[in-house]
């Protein structure tokens, strides 16, 4: 994959340095601020109780799984010959009519339980800070969580730009906070048990853990909005560059994600895990109500609120396109109609089950990770061999790999809902 450095943006306006401009950076933030959410709150707990062996394994296997991933759909979004085709159109295109409404129905399948994740996150998160931090009493559920979906949601309705200064205004003091919580945990890490696992153990304990490391570090919810900006902006260098933009936000989230996650699990034993894991919270969150440093206590929850928050816009905006998609083909609406009805149906639905609070690590496994999987791995490598604009991938490595990663998150959701 080479990119020629005399390549620059067809957009003469956007502020570059070298081959690099602004419009990429804003791009990199979104994707990351998509990704570092409940997810990666999360992921610590996850791997920390499997031990140390599937620790270091996933930390070598993180870059190719979410680099090759994100880069085969935004080839697939890309390959379409439709002007401002999204996700819907494409894979209407490519399988046609009936199997296209099968797949957009998955796709938003893949992201609408994400921020219903979130909704629940969120609560959580402020109604931990304000008891065990700020020293307050619990408001009602149902009034703290209408609040903060509706805040969120507003957001979104604020349009493109107010939704890229957003992002811009989230991510860059989450990578300070989590850089610093990171190198701050680094007195409290204690040296790992390192217990050779039987084989058929790690494997298990391995397979078991892809469909939450698949969710913790995807974006996929921003890619089709995100292929479909590069083909404006960059016209016919629109995969180069877009390929360039995935791999510097893949680097970015491993390097922060890992370093915070290897940091966390070194300064808590599988036993405080456990705990947190019951306890139905965040790592974060976790860590401040152990620690008896104002520090922790204030940023922990801080962290988390804004991790989620930004997740939450990049999966709004995700779940809202295939939403209009769906409904407009479905239903004979025009698309400001569809999209008020299903703003109206996502509040109502992220509010109740906000409400309702249910095992957020169990939602994870079981529903987002194995359909992320299937969309995001297993049907850009269906469609390397169905779609002739993606022919000449046909023999990439990279190709194979993905799809074994997905067939292992896919057949842990099977393993999971028999078991």
């Amino acid at each position: 994959m080479s990119h020629s450095p005399e390549v620059i943006a067809t957009d003469t306006s956007s502020v570059s340095w070298g081959n690099w401009s602004k419009h990429d950076t804003h791009w990199l933030l979104s994707l990351f601020g998509t990704a570092v959410g409940a997810g990666i709150l999360f992921l610590p707990i996850n791997i920390g109780i499997g031990g140390f062996w599937p620790l270091l394994v996933m930390t070598l296997l993180a870059f190719p799984m979410t680099y090759l991933a994100h880069r085969g759909l935004a080839r697939f979004v890309l390959s379409s010959k439709q002007k401002n085709a999204d996700f819907t159109d494409v894979v209407e295109e490519h399988f046609g009519a009936m199997a296209g409404r099968l797949i957009s129905l998955l796709y938003f399948f893949s992201i609408f339980p994400i921020l219903l994740i979130y909704g629940v996150g969120l609560t959580n998160t402020v109604d931990s800070f304000m008891i065990n931090q700020l020293g307050l009493e619990s408001l009602p559920r149902a009034a703290l969580s209408g609040v903060l979906v509706a805040g969120m949601i507003g957001i979104m309705l604020g349009g493109e730009k107010l939704l890229m200064r957003a992002f811009a205004i989230l991510v860059y003091p989450l990578v300070a906070i989590l850089l610093f919580l990171s190198l701050y945990l680094i007195p409290h890490w204690q040296l790992p048990i390192v217990e050779t696992p039987e084989v058929s153990e790690l494997a298990s304990t391995l397979w078991l853990s892809v469909p939450i490391v698949v969710f913790s570090f995807s974006h996929a919810a921003a890619i089709s909005s995100f292929a479909n900006v590069q083909k404006r902006h960059y016209k016919q260098q629109a995969t180069s560059k877009a390929e360039r933009i995935l791999k510097y936000t893949s680097v970015f989230l491993i390097l922060f994600v890992l370093l915070f996650v290897i940091s966390c699990v070194l300064s808590l034993t599988p036993e405080q895990m456990d705990n947190a894991k019951q306890a139905n919270v965040s790592v974060l969150s976790y860590l401040a109500n152990i620690y008896d440093n104002p520090f922790i206590a204030m940023l922990g929850p801080l962290v988390a609120f804004v991790a989620i928050t930004s997740s939450f816009l990049g999966h709004f905006m995700g779940a809202r396109e295939s939403f209009n998609g769906l409904i407009t083909k479905q239903l004979s609406l025009t698309f400001s109609q569809a999209d008020k009805l299903g703003i109206g149906f996502m509040f109502i639905a992220i509010w109740v089950c906000a409400v309702a609070n249910p095992s957020i690590l169990d939602m994870m496994g079981a529903i987002s990770g194995p359909i992320i999987a299937m969309i995001l791995f297993i049907m850009p490598t269906v469609a390397v061999f169905k779609v002739p604009a993606l022919q000449s991938y046909r023999t990439h490595i990279g190709t194979y790999f993905v799809l074994t990663v997905g067939l292992l998150a896919v057949s842990a959701l099977l393993y999971n809902m028999l078991g």
